[in-house]
């Protein structure tokens, strides 16, 4: 079986794929008799799972606050450069306009 490691070891496919593996050991489990399974089995799938979930939550957490640093980030570069902001969206607005008008008018004809 496999042993509970560090939080800060995983990236977010190596947990996705873990608690993939966890599940379908649980699902092996639940199929086949349970008197077959010790309670040491069931207690280490119950501490990997949990192990599991808290190193999601840490994730989670880490991913939020950074999404919210850098919104907040923007918004007050925004608020101090009004003017340059509205041109930069101009720019990047007339630029995907006039790449997604050339697709268009490439797979009309």
């Amino acid at each position: 079986m496999n042993k509970i490691q560090d939080t800060a070891a995983h990236t977010p496919k190596e947990l996705l794929a873990e608690l993939q593996a966890l599940v379908a050991e649980a699902e092996t489990m639940i199929g086949s008799s349970l008197s077959e399974h010790s309670d040491d089995a069931v207690c280490n799938i119950k501490a990997r799972f949990n192990a599991a979930q808290d190193r999601f939550n840490d994730i989670y957490e880490g991913t939020k606050k950074k999404v919210v640093a850098g919104a907040k980030y923007t918004d007050a570069t925004i608020r101090e450069n009004p003017y340059q902001s509205m041109a930069v969206a101009l720019g990047v607005g007339a630029i995907v306009g006039g790449l997604v008008g050339m697709l268009v008018g490439r797979n009309s004809k």
